[in-house]
């Protein structure tokens, strides 16, 4: 099973944040960043700051192909 998360990009371009800004507001490393860039797996706790930042639920920023 492969993970997606062409939705996050999507949804930052609509809230108009970029990954800095993202990264900074959600606590995060920039290396959990390039993970995310990659589609690789990242713990549940990074998805659930994203997802607080952005005001939206996991299944609006990832996909499980």
């Amino acid at each position: 099973m492969q993970v997606n998360y062409d939705k996050l990009w999507k949804l930052m371009i609509d809230k108009k944040i970029n990954k800095t800004q993202l990264s900074e507001k959600a606590g995060i490393t920039t290396n959990a960043m390039a993970k995310l860039g990659r589609n690789e797996s990242v713990q549940v706790e990074i998805l659930a700051k994203i997802c607080n930042v952005l005001d939206c639920n996991i299944e609006d920023i990832m996909e499980l192909k």
